[in-house]
Formats: structure tokens, sequence, C-alpha cells
């Protein structure tokens, strides 16, 4: 799920309804200082060379860097390995888990992917110009890293029930990981981390999905004088999602996943597809803006602090897009069929090169080379001190240079990025909603009931305040969950050495087709 969901929040709530809106101004109000607060302490931002740098990002990032040096770049070393488990060639139907590998990696990349890779990215390259793109790729490869240390984590410290589901991922390994400091202080970082995914979760990874789908529905069928603009047709909208999410998470994670196994690659060739018919209707335009993204990581025009600048906000949205050291996707990891932790996290490690260095790429490319008047004139506005443009704006104005008829691609895309990814969280909150009241049937369908009521009320209000305070929380997790990383290293490390010692004597072999798990 992406954070800067109060970033990019559009104004959804209906005109006609003016008693929701006073609700969502009292709401609002009342949570401001609140919100504001917090995001001040978690989103600390001081200015390095005249460009303001979030601390958080750099937690995110020297993370990466320092997971990558101690694992030798295993992310640049293990493609095959990678793909092989991917293609479920190590992993029996036999194996302890629900779900493949395969089906793993779609839920947990259906979780990143969404709308900030839409409109994050234009508006990225908007404010660091084409060099941000390459900041991004590099952040992004670094990142696969972190997540091949929490995923790995995830595994091996999961819990298999008697029903066959699986709990892990952070709410396993935080105790293990902080038990040195004391059963008190183990308990009360692991309820932090669950109380700050549940809340990101229920707003940010549910009511935000839903607003902007119907806010981006609204928008491609008339806007205010078309058929989602009149009164209760958003709380219309809201029920049907509702149905439609309640449908797939009833059934947990298997259902989940066969969903997203199939709706991930299907929502990616459509969107991918359509960057690539931009970029190649565009063919001329190509070497040139190749030229400006390399030449403009290092010597950027018209960016606030220069090549430092260009950096920080490339880095920035390689780190906010595909959540690596957030702890999220350990969860739908940690569902896997193996019997080997770290097969997993090698699977994992692909997951931000799909975010980050594909998607989002193949979103900055696309802008780049369509090179669109628009883009240009909101670049010379943001040099000048003007606000930052909508992103999806910046992003439709290129698709719209190739067809006129190619936004409504673009919508139907952030539609299905926006449903996979509230699907996905409400997994997730699942998940910390049984840590903080605990694990039966009836908590279960309590839950769901709630998280379904949440994606009605987003479809209908946006409380912005709220969204700034859950953008928050998502990197408390990020703060707990690297803690637990940094303390759980050689636990990391004597798993890969057992892989790859299984691998060279033999233990560990290929798995006949007919045994292995299939999706």
């Amino acid at each position: 799920m992406e954070s800067e969901a109060a970033a990019v929040a559009a104004e959804a709530t209906p005109g006609e309804w003016e008693w929701l809106a006073s609700i969502e101004d009292a709401i609002n109000s009342t949570f401001d200082p609140v919100a504001d607060a917090v995001a001040s302490v978690i989103f600390y931002a001081p200015t390095l060379g005249g460009v303001t740098f979030p601390l958080i990002v750099l937690w995110l990032v020297v993370a990466a860097v320092v997971f990558t040096i101690y694992f030798k770049g295993i992310q640049f070393t293990s493609w095959r390995t990678s793909w092989d488990l991917v293609r479920g060639k190590f992993s029996r139907a036999s194996d302890p888990g629900e779900v493949t590998h395969f089906q793993a990696l779609s839920s947990a990349v259906s979780g990143t992917v969404g709308l900030g890779n839409i409109a994050g990215v234009g508006a990225a390259v908007t404010l660091g110009g084409p060099g941000a793109t390459f900041w991004m790729i590099i952040a992004g490869l670094f990142g696969m890293c972190t997540k091949f240390v929490e995923c790995t984590l995830g595994v091996k410290y999961r819990e298999v029930h008697e029903d066959g589901s699986v709990t892990g991922g952070p709410f396993r390994y935080l105790p293990i990981a902080f038990e040195r400091f004391g059963s008190g202080v183990s308990r009360t970082l692991t309820i932090v981390f669950a109380v700050a995914l549940f809340f990101f979760g229920a707003v940010g990874g549910n009511m935000f999905q839903a607003n902007q789908t119907f806010a981006q529905a609204r928008e491609v069928t008339g806007g205010e004088d078309g058929f989602l603009g009149s009164s209760g047709s958003a709380l219309i909208f809201g029920l049907v999602l509702a149905f439609l999410v309640g449908a797939v998470i009833i059934g947990g994670i298997t259902s989940i996943a066969q969903v997203t196994s199939k709706l991930v690659p299907a929502m990616a060739i459509l969107y991918l597809g359509t960057c690539l018919l931009v970029i190649l209707g565009n063919i001329p335009n190509i070497p040139a803006a190749i030229g400006e993204i390399v030449t403009g990581a290092f010597n950027p025009e018209g960016v606030a602090g220069g090549a430092l600048g260009v950096l920080i906000i490339g880095f920035q949205r390689a780190a906010f897009s595909n959540e690596a050291g957030v702890g999220s996707a350990p969860i739908a990891h940690s569902a896997v069929k193996t019997k080997h932790p770290v097969s997993e996290g090698f699977v994992a490690l692909l997951e931000p090169f799909i975010d980050t260095v594909v998607i989002c790429t193949m979103t900055a490319l696309t802008i780049v080379i369509a090179d669109s008047a628009y883009y240009a004139e909101q670049r010379e506005v943001v040099a000048g001190g003007g606000p930052t443009p909508d992103g999806v704006v910046v992003t439709s104005r290129a698709f719209e240079t190739f067809l006129p008829q190619f936004p409504v691609i673009l919508a139907i895309a952030v539609a299905l990025f926006a449903f996979s990814t509230l699907i996905t969280w409400s997994y997730y909150t699942m998940k910390a909603w049984t840590e903080l009241f605990g694990r039966s049937k009836r908590s279960e369908a309590i839950f769901k009931i709630v998280f379904c009521m949440f994606t009605v009320i987003g479809s209908v209000m946006t409380f912005t305040s709220v969204l700034t305070f859950a953008d928050s929380m998502l990197f408390v997790c990020a703060i707990v969950n690297l803690l637990a990383c940094y303390i759980l290293l050689p636990k990391v490390r004597e798993e890969l050495r057992s892989f790859r010692e299984g691998r060279r004597t033999g233990a560990i072999k290929e798995v006949p087709v007919e045994e292995r798990a299939t999706t």
C-alpha cells in the first residue's frame, strides 16, 4: 500500500451531502493537532543542502544498504534461484503453509503496487526532473535485500495452526528479537507495531483506496454531471465495493492469493502495456529521454538542492513505494508452502524490483519520453516555487500524447491497483486485529464486517488529517520492524548457509512436477 495517502487524496465527497461534509470537517478539525504532532515526529525532516529530507527515508535507505553489504549483494547474484523458486521447483504440495511461492509474491506485490506508482511517480519526476528516475531505481535495487531479510524472518518464526492456517511476519519475530530486553519491552513493541499496522490498514489501506476508486470512476463517467455524480452514488458504490471485497477476504489468504495471482499479472500487463505503447509511439524521443535521466541524476536543472535534491526525491519515492522494511509484506509471504524459510526471502526480493524498478520506472519513462506540454509547464511552476501538481494528471497527460482515450485505461488501472491493495491490506490488518483481540472464528468474522464498513465509509468521505496520521503509523511499523531485523541478521545468515549447503549436497533438490505446490 502506498503511503503519502493524504498528499494525493482527492476531494471525493459529493457536494450534495452537506451533512457528511460537516461531519468530515468536525473530525478533521478535532484530529488535526494529533495528526500534525505525530507526523512532525515520524516525518521529521531536517534541511540538507536546501532540501528537506525525512529521517524515516534515511532509516529505510541505510538499512537497505547495510543489509546489501552484509549479504554481499545477494539480490544481484540470486536471480536464477529466485526464478526457480517462484516456479515452484523446490516446494511440495505437502509442505506446511497455505499458498505457493508465486501466490505469496502476487499477494505481497498487490499490497505495494498502488496509486503511488502512478500519481507519486508523476509528482516525483515533476519535482526532481528525469534524474529522480535514476535514484529511484538505485534505491529499489537496494530495497530488494531488505525484503529478503524481513520475509526470511517472517517464515522462520511463523506459527502453523492446527487447521493449516499460518500466523507469521513481525508478529512472531518481533518478540524473539526483543526478548533480550525483557518480556515487557518485547510485548509493548509488538503491540505498538500491531496498533500502527491496524490503523494504517483500516484507513490508508482501505478507506483511501475505496475513496480513490470512486473518485476515478466518477471522473471517467462524466464527473459531477455523470452517472456517478448524483446524490447517493458514493454510498451505493461503496456498498458494491464492500461486497466485492468481502467476497474475496471471507476465504482468508488462500482466497486472496487466488485472486491476486490472477489480478496482479493482468493489471501489470494492462498498465505496462499502455506505458510501452506511449513510449514506442514517441520513439524519436527515447535517446534524449534516457540521456536526461542519467545526466539529470548528477546535474539537474531547476531542482531545489541540485544533485542532492534529486537524489533525495528519488530515494523518497522508492522508499514510500515498495515499503521495504515496513514489515507488512512478511505477513503475506509467511503463508507460503515451504520447509526452508530463506526460500521465500529469495522470492520476496523480487517485489521491490517489480514495484519500483519496473512499474515506477515505466511510469517515469512514459512521462519523460512523452514530454507533454503539461509536464513541461508544471516543471516550470515547481521550479518557480509553485505547488506540486497532481501526479495522476501528469501521467494522464503523457498517455494522451498517444491517444486521447488512454486516460480511460489509466482509470481502469488505478481501480485495479486500488482493489488489489485493499484486499491484501485486509489480510495484514486482520493479523494485527487478531494479535490485539485474539484469534478465533468469531473475532475474525467481526473484523471482516468492520473492515467492509470502513470500505463504505471511505467511498463517501475523506478524512485528510486521519490519513496523515495513518501514514505516520505505517512508518512507526518501519522503526520497530527494522530494529528487529538488525538484531536477527545472524539468524538469516544461518538460514542462507543451511539452504546453500542443502543445495550443494543434494539434500534440497528439485521436486518432481507432479508433487509441486501449484497455483
